[in-house]
């Protein structure tokens, strides 16, 4: 009996020390099979991806399945890093005086950006450094996106009307200073809406963006007779500054990047966007004219930089949301591989964000993995004009930080990690 018990207990312990030696999964996910489109690292095939603790860790051919905790199965899908939206607005609050400044018109970014394939947002020119906290402690801190922020050069931000047109709330070296104290979350400066025939407002900003060492964003215009462009573009802006809206036809708003009457791209916009001026989509409510579009386009002027100027005003008109606005891209003509970098790597770039945007080893684990569907498909603008299309984007998986945070149709297994 002694006997017996002796080895009951051998193999009891024996067992015991299978199960405490089995050793632990490689990865935390792997992404199989799917079509990797990575800008930065020129990769453009069938690979798989491995992530663990929220990083990337291999990219190649045939990695195991078996070795991690869950499989995403990609076949047939693009797999892209994260999107980014480098002109949002999401300083969402309930004053209703506030315009896109903790006010009404702006949209708290979750509802909006798993399901699209984001995971990161910049907020542009919502706050300014008078309410830079507030946008912080209400927006940031509570999203699972990644938010980060154009901070205005007003002050007050962007509430709209006469607080901006206030160049006494302009100031730099206050914008600077909470530029540097929130240097995890401000990316940059922005000037917006300005009305008047007076270059100050952007000499400010550009000012910030000198003493923090970061790029500025520019919605420009607003003055009659218009302030000229090409004066803005290689007088006032830098290389690496933005210049959003820039397919926009605003009614003489503002001066325009096509020329109305010729139909031609001004021979001086390439100029600029080869000196290093970011000429980004921000498509907006109004902002984005197939008018422009198409000829500028036709010219070689294609956006570094694909953005939606997301908020109550835009989202359900002809913008819609990030992937529409990359389909309507793609529509036009520009290559998959480019409307991936414009809305990944080269987003990246511009808010010096180099662990975003990308699929290096060590860069985060932000991944968006994407169906292209076949169909008869329309995409307008603002003037009714439309163009038919057979191809648009969907969103099947977005991955955020190494978990996975939005499935379409279950292609996680297991679909919920225990």
């Amino acid at each position: 009996m002694k006997k017996i018990y002796f080895i009951l207990f051998a193999l009891v312990t024996l067992c015991v020390n299978v199960f405490a030696q089995a050793p632990a999964p490689l990865y935390d996910i792997v992404v199989k099979g799917g079509h990797v489109i990575d800008p930065k690292n020129n990769i453009d095939g069938i690979m798989d991806i491995a992530v663990k603790q929220g990083k990337i860790v291999k990219v190649e051919k045939g990695i195991d399945g078996t070795q991690a905790k869950q499989v995403v199965d990609a076949t047939d899908l693009i797999v892209s890093p994260g999107l980014i939206d480098l002109h949002s607005h999401v300083f969402a609050g309930t004053q209703p005086d506030h315009y896109l400044s903790d006010g009404l018109s702006a949209l708290m970014p979750d509802p909006n950006t798993f399901r699209v394939g984001l995971t990161t947002v910049v907020d542009c020119g919502g706050a300014g450094w008078k309410n830079f906290a507030v946008f912080k402690k209400n927006v940031i801190d509570v999203s699972q996106t990644r938010v980060l922020s154009f901070l205005n050069i007003v002050g007050e931000g962007m509430r709209g009307g006469n607080y901006e047109q206030d160049i006494a709330d302009m100031n730099p070296k206050f914008a600077a200073a909470a530029a540097k104290q929130y240097k995890d979350y401000i990316v940059g400066f922005k000037l917006a809406h300005f009305n008047g025939a007076d270059w100050t407002p952007t000499d400010r900003a550009v000012e910030a963006g000198n003493l923090a060492g970061l790029p500025v964003i520019v919605d420009f215009g607003g003055a009659k007779p218009n302030l000229s462009i090409e004066e803005l573009y290689f007088k006032h802006l830098r290389p690496g500054d933005i210049y959003t809206h820039a397919y926009a036809a605003l009614g003489g708003g503002r001066e325009e990047i096509v020329d109305a009457t010729t139909n031609q791209l001004k021979p001086f916009v390439l100029a600029a966007q080869k000196r290093g001026i970011i000429f980004d989509v921000g498509y907006g409510g109004t902002s984005f004219n197939y008018s422009q579009a198409i000829p500028a386009l036709k010219a070689g002027l294609y956006p570094n930089t694909i953005s939606t100027d997301l908020h109550t005003g835009s989202m359900n008109t002809s913008m819609k949301d990030q992937l529409s606005v990359m389909s309507k891209f793609m529509n036009l003509g520009m290559a998959l591989k480019e409307v991936i970098r414009a809305s990944t790597w080269s987003a990246a770039q511009a808010i010096n964000r180099p662990l975003l945007g990308n699929f290096s080893v060590g860069s985060e684990a932000d991944i968006a993995i994407l169906n292209i569907r076949k169909g008869n498909f329309g995409f307008y603008d603002k003037t009714g004009y439309k163009l038919k299309g057979n191809e648009k984007f969907e969103c099947e998986v977005t991955i955020k930080g190494g978990k996975v945070v939005y499935d379409l149709n279950g292609l996680a297994t297991p679909i919920f990690v225990r």
